[in-house]
């Protein structure tokens, strides 16, 4: 490696809370950096021992992000690539587990050659690798440290960033502290006690940050700024303030009114290559506070409450894609989440005919499992636009073979594994394997292919999105490429297919397509395997206003510039019900 292919890592640390917003902060920083010129990507650094977020409960963790290539991450990855515009892979998020499972496996493979494996340097080494690996090809890497200063898992993390600040030199390694200033309510006054605690506990572990971004309900002023200067031992410059704003795409340009980004550059030892174009976030900005329209869409899961409160980051990605697509369309779309429990011994139209769209998300097993069905049928019979994803659209096939096909006990065998019309139901390759390995490897992962027919609802959207030309350019290059040709399958070429990416075990039966069909159910996608499985991956009916499902995750793929084209479809059909409710 040369001085010149040496990355710039701005490492983000936090304070002595966690949920205070870390993730939109490193790619608020990441946006600007990508602005100024300069190719930027971001890594999340997980301290928990599980392999990876698959396992981990939404309402405690937020939910499963899922890269191109398989990877199942931390919900700020999706942050990260809303911001940069661009695909991440997941070697752009590194856990404890991963961690010492690479080193144990090495080590039962003696490639350390009879040494001693320890933690340093073997374990500190192993994460320097990982972090070096997500930089390869660009000059800049965000890194953000999960967690806060002082949590015992995060030790490691700290240490390996002090030794890539020896390997790669310490103009090129910035730290940015992200700390809390809490407004107690009987006091009225901002306190910098926590911010204190957090530099001091940072300091123990031989970290001094460069920069201080301060979490707090409003501006930081002036008199806070300079007691944390004395503390810390930095320009009050440096100490920058981040209060609450009502939008998050609203970070990077209150950072840049602080200069933010020039002077992390400057400690850098870098300039600006360009002026930084904001205008399309500012646009964005005045689209969300002044819309031209507006309507109400209900999100009915399972994974909305936590205690006495309601998690909304379980189904954030939908939330996004949802802003995303009502920004293209001038529309403020409020949503609700309505947990499916509580339509289950109600009625489905007293709870949701005050909506104008639906949407049942991904999920997983029987709970609230009869109150999503209800709010399918009801969506389906008052021609209320309805958008399934992944277990939606099982649950849409269900209600639709018992409720138009006549098969009353037609189910989803992950819920019912004895049901006499397995609609939804495991491939025979995926029970084998279950028989003989367990869960692992069961589950399709990441971007597939998926043919679209030319006379359907879901062609016109992805074709006049252009995302049917631009994903043609991805599936070229994925032809080359042996680790992504597989997601392809048996792809027609001379067809239009497109990419979205999946998260699920089960799929659509394949013996009851042509039944389905005949019912009036349109198979308006497919992917086709390379043993020449036909899988189902987008479904509609023709003659409703907006009944679409999918198996796939488009929320994964929407951007602020670039939003999904199904979800874009679904936000004009509730608006045109909006208009006539």
């Amino acid at each position: 490696m040369t001085e010149e292919t040496k990355p710039r890592i701005i490492a983000v640390l936090g304070g002595v809370l966690s949920g205070i917003g870390k993730g939109i902060a490193t790619a608020s920083i990441a946006k600007i950096l990508q602005e100024y010129g300069y190719r930027t990507s971001a890594v999340k650094i997980d301290p928990y021992i599980n392999y990876d977020a698959g396992t981990l409960r939404p309402t405690e963790h937020g939910e499963v992000w899922v890269t191109d290539d398989g990877g199942e991450i931390d919900q700020d990855l999706g942050t990260y690539e809303r911001f940069l515009g661009k695909e991440l892979k997941k070697r752009n998020n590194i856990t404890t587990g991963q961690v010492y499972k690479s080193v144990i496996e090495r080590e039962r493979r003696g490639e350390y050659l009879g040494k001693t494996v320890q933690f340093i340097p073997h374990i500190q080494e192993e994460i320097v690798d990982r972090i070096m690996e997500a930089a390869r090809g660009n000059e800049c890497l965000l890194v953000e440290v999960g967690g806060t200063i002082g949590d015992y898992e995060n030790i490691p993390f700290l240490s390996a960033l002090k030794s890539l600040e020896r390997k790669l030199g310490p103009e090129r390694v910035v730290y940015i502290l992200l700390a809390y200033l809490p407004i107690p309510g009987h006091l009225g006054e901002m306190k910098t006690k926590p911010a204190q605690q957090a530099i001091k506990m940072l300091s123990e572990t031989g970290i001094f940050p460069s920069f201080i971004l301060c979490r707090a309900e409003q501006e930081v002023d002036y008199v806070r700024k300079k007691k944390i200067e004395t503390y810390a031992n930095i320009a009050a410059d440096c100490v920058i303030s981040a209060p609450d704003v009502k939008h998050l795409y609203s970070v990077p340009l209150l950072f840049e009114r602080e200069g933010l980004g020039k002077k992390i550059l400057a400690r850098l030892g870098l300039s600006p290559r360009r002026v930084a174009d904001w205008s399309r976030w500012e646009d964005a900005l005045v689209r969300l506070e002044s819309p031209k329209k507006q309507c109400r869409v209900a999100i009915v899961g399972k994974y909305v409450d936590l205690g006495d409160y309601q998690i909304a980051d379980s189904y954030v990605s939908i939330n996004r894609s949802l802003e995303h697509a009502g920004l293209a369309r001038h529309t403020k779309v409020e949503v609700e989440w309505v947990d499916a429990k509580t339509i289950e011994g109600h009625s489905a139209k007293d709870l949701l005919a005050s909506f104008h769209g639906i949407i049942v998300p991904g999920g997983f097993g029987a709970s609230g499992l009869a109150g999503k069905i209800a709010a399918i049928e009801f969506a389906r019979k008052h021609h209320v636009p309805f958008l399934g994803l992944c277990y939606g659209l099982h649950l849409a096939v269900v209600e639709f073979a018992r409720n138009v096909m006549g098969l009353a006990e037609a189910a989803t065998t992950e819920v019912q594994p004895r049901t006499p019309d397995p609609v939804i139901d495991l491939l025979p390759s995926q029970k084998e394997r279950l028989s003989k390995e367990g869960y692992g490897g069961t589950m399709r992962l990441g971007a597939y292919a998926a043919t679209l027919d030319r006379s359907t609802k879901v062609y016109d959207l992805y074709d006049r999105a252009g995302r049917i030309d631009k994903d043609r350019e991805t599936i070229l290059a994925w032809k080359d490429d042996p680790s992504m040709l597989f997601r392809l399958g048996l792809l027609d070429l001379s067809e239009p297919a497109i990419l979205e990416r999946h998260r699920h075990r089960y799929e659509v039966n394949d013996a009851y397509v042509e039944r389905m069909k005949e019912a009036g159910l349109t198979i308006s996608g497919w992917h086709t395997r390379k043993d020449g499985r036909f899988l189902v991956e987008f479904i509609e009916i023709a003659d409703h206003p907006f009944f679409m499902a999918t198996q796939a995750h488009p929320e994964f793929r929407s951007r602020l510039e670039d939003p999904s084209p199904i979800f874009c479809g679904f936000i004009e059909a509730v608006e045109r019900n909006a208009e006539h409710t």
